[in-house]
């Protein structure tokens, strides 16, 4: 019986991936009896240097394939299966083998032919992946989102594009089923420049214009925002290589974890923490976070860095990313995936027992993660309920994370940043584009962990570019004006609470206020006007201070892959540190004021085609609830009616005016009232209401309805049989009183002030 050696060992695993257990690779050669404990030392050796992972009671080789990867196809096999071989392959056996998964609307592919894939790792006798086409290398064909109306000829797509007017030809065998008058998407068909109209082949149907698959779609065209990338950029990140080790630190051998969200795509951030063994550093802790080199691939002066700059950041909605950078290198070569070497700019902090920065490092490095993962298994393992991965990491990297967290929580506190509880709204689409449901997302303590890791490592940033001198955009938030001061304490006054005056005003001050509504029915209303109090943070040269956060200087470092401003402060610690020729260059730094201005505008475009698509997403769903009552708070007050907030979804409807009652309501600017001319009814921000769904209309967005009681009490309807309470002594008569009272007192506040 010969033992095989470990060249044979690996391989064999490579060969066999569902077969990696100890008693599979004993069986396979022929091992038996006391061998076995040689085998096991053998599997060990081969563990301990890097070759394989242990996993429960398999062994694997450690590296994988990235989800986005290069591919080049290969021949048929006798069944007419499309298998393709990947281009970048890290791991010591054979590079795994890939099946290709067509559609109907993918273009042929031969042998030979380069695309860029996305993967789906299986368990399967003769391939390890699935692929999926993204898109043909060296190919990009123009996207156009229209109308296609029916023609003799086959058909014509009209673009919805307000700065396209051209139309687009389409031949009858590239209709793909469309019906006139329904919203398309669709590619370029044929050579460009040829005379006449252009034609183009349907790729995907998005039915009425109106409808929910339709509504991002729309967005991203009236906000302006790019969703095509031009040949060039295409081409230049289609040409990009692996960064090598080069001068690189090996950070390799470091157990470096991403937590995201489930449904992440990109990775671009990874962390590991473990105790301080520093003797002056009892009971502290050393926290690693590696970011992806971005700079490494998107070079100054280039179509990519253009094009970048140009749009700012990428834009999420729903259903659809619209991203920073090409595929190629946003879900590829610049995403920290699991099992692959990545090419990332490193920070080292030291942070005491109480969280207290004690000093830090930068460093362009090279780290491989070793798992990815998300915020629900993470807090669940924290939690004691580990499942078999985080179960494995518990001790290593988990624990030790939390630990550094929780140090981390001191300082925050006592730093005291502004501690607003906002629930974000999660919109769940079916494959159709239909929602599905409106829910808000939970939020874990893993969540709170890496952002506090986030901004430590912007704060290290901002530290090391001003004290070596070196040009870079601040993330600026400024203190809100004294205008909107006087605004929340007036909310704050009318439901009974207090905000400090007179003093220079701190996020500590807005905190007590805060603290004091927390649990309250009150609690939504004060998160949201300091919310709105706010000023809105933006990038420039100039440090002015993060006063939302509490910090002196801050920069955005964290997110490369999807912020322009990130890239530029990567830029300016490789110049500051010499790491290399791809940083800062003059012309940057000249334009850096106009840089600033111009990414904080697309950050604003993109926020208001979020919004904007939200607000459509849940028309469309509240659409099929015509005549239902729902529950809500005010949250704002007009001239024309009342906005409020529905406990549900979270969306916000319109009370108009005609709609509160059977008599004329008094809008008082000052006290941001409306007063019933009959009853004296008073209705004011924060009131609880239920409101009937009267109007959604999923193409503007818009959701009306009529009220129904006002903090507990029927209102009478306009034209309406009885339904209120109308002019007598009853309790809404009451409650109108004692709100109209509270109404007039602010108003002799506000008056007293202006004098």
């Amino acid at each position: 019986m010969r033992m095989p050696s470990k060249e044979e060992v690996l391989e064999w695993i490579s060969e066999n991936p569902t077969l990696t257990t100890k008693r599979d690779i004993a069986k396979a050669f022929g091992i038996k009896g006391a061998a076995r404990i040689d085998l096991k030392r053998l599997l060990r050796e081969l563990e301990a240097e890097g070759h394989l992972q242990k996993r429960s009671k398999t062994y694997r080789d450690p590296d994988k394939l990235p989800p986005v990867t290069v591919l080049q196809i290969l021949d048929p096999n006798e069944d007419g299966d499309l298998f393709a071989r990947p281009l970048e392959w890290h791991g010591e056996g054979n590079e795994p083998r890939v099946m290709v998964i067509t559609r109907a609307s993918d273009p042929a592919l031969g042998a030979g032919d380069r695309i860029l894939g996305r993967l789906t790792e299986i368990q399967d006798e003769d391939h390890a992946y699935e692929a999926r086409l993204i898109r043909r290398i060296g190919t990009n064909p123009r996207r156009v989102l229209g109308v296609f109306r029916k023609t003799a000829e086959g058909g014509r797509i009209l673009p919805i594009d307000k700065g396209d007017g051209k139309e687009w030809m389409v031949l009858p065998e590239q209709i793909n089923d469309a019906k006139d008058g329904e919203l398309v998407e669709a590619e370029q068909a044929g050579p460009k420049g040829r005379l006449g109209l252009p034609r183009a082949k349907v790729v995907a149907r998005l039915g009425d214009p109106s409808a929910p698959k339709a509504v991002s779609l729309i967005a991203i065209h009236q906000h302006g925002i790019p969703d095509s990338f031009p040949d060039k950029v295409i081409a230049e990140a289609d040409a990009t290589k692996p960064a090598p080790l080069g001068s690189r630190e090996d950070l390799r051998d470091m157990p470096f974890v991403t937590i995201d969200p489930a449904d992440a795509r990109d990775h671009d951030d990874a962390c590991w923490a473990h105790a301080d063994d520093d003797p002056k550093n009892a009971d502290g802790h050393v926290l690693w976070v590696a970011i992806a080199d971005v700079a490494q691939y998107v070079r100054p002066d280039t179509a990519l860095d253009g094009e970048a700059r140009k749009r700012g950041n990428s834009s999420y909605f729903p259903d659809r990313v619209v991203p920073m950078l090409p595929d190629r290198l946003s879900g590829d070569l610049c995403s920290l995936h699991e099992g692959v070497p990545r090419a990332v700019i490193a920070l080292r902090v030291q942070i005491d027992s109480k969280g207290k920065k004690i000093g830090h490092r930068f460093c362009r490095a090279m780290i491989r993660s070793v798992a990815s993962l998300n915020y629900g298994e993470v807090q669940q393992a924290q939690d004691g309920h580990a499942n078999e991965r985080c179960a494995e990491l518990m001790e290593t990297v988990i624990a030790p994370l939390y630990a550094a967290y929780e140090a981390l929580v001191k300082a925050r506190n006592e730093r005291q940043p502004l501690a607003l509880d906002l629930p974000e709204r999660k919109i769940e689409l079916s494959d159709q584009g239909e929602v599905l449901s409106v829910n808000f997302r939970d939020r874990f303590d893993a969540h709170k962990l890496i952002e506090e890791f986030m901004v430590l490592a912007n704060v290290c940033a901002a530290e090391t570019l001003i004290a070596k001198k070196s040009p870079l955009l601040f993330r600026v938030h400024e203190e809100p004006s004294p205008e909107k001061l006087d605004a929340l304490r007036e909310t704050a006054q009318s439901a009974g609470y207090t905000l400090a005056k007179g003093q220079v005003l701190q996020t500590r001050h807005l905190n007590a206020l805060l603290d004091a509504a927390a649990g309250s029915d009150d609690a939504e209303l004060i998160n949201i006007s300091t919310l709105r109090s706010m000023t809105q943070a933006y990038y420039t040269p100039q440090n002015f201070g993060h006063f939302g956060l509490a910090l002196r200087a801050y920069a955005h470092f964290t997110s490369p892959i999807r912020r322009y401003a990130d890239l530029i402060v990567h830029r300016a610690l490789i110049t500051a540190h010499g790491w290399g020729e791809d940083g800062l260059t003059p012309e940057m730094i000249e334009r850096m004021e106009n840089t600033g201005t111009h990414i904080s505008d697309t950050e604003r475009r993109s926020m208001l085609a979020e919004r904007d698509t939200t607000d459509r997403y849940l028309a469309a769903y509240m659409s099929e609830r015509i005549g239902n009552e729902f529950t809500g708070r005010i949250n704002g007050i007009a001239r024309f009616g009342v906005f409020v907030k529905l406990d549900e979804t979270g969306a916000d409807g319109l009370i108009p005016m005609r709609e509160l009652g059977r008599e004329y309501f008094h809008f008082d600017k000052d006290s941001n009232t409306l007063t019933g001319s009959d009853s004296g009814i008073v209705i004011g921000l924060g009131q609880r209401v239920t409101a009937r769904l009267t109007e959604a209309a999923p193409v503007t967005g818009g959701i009306a309805m009529e009220l129904i009681s006002l903090d507990g009490e029927v209102v009478k309807r306009a034209g309406g049989g009885g339904r209120g309470r109308g002019r007598s002594g009853g309790p809404a008569r009451r409650k109108a009183t004692k709100a109209k009272r509270k109404a007039d007192k602010i108003k002799r506040k506000v008056s007293r002030r202006r004098k």
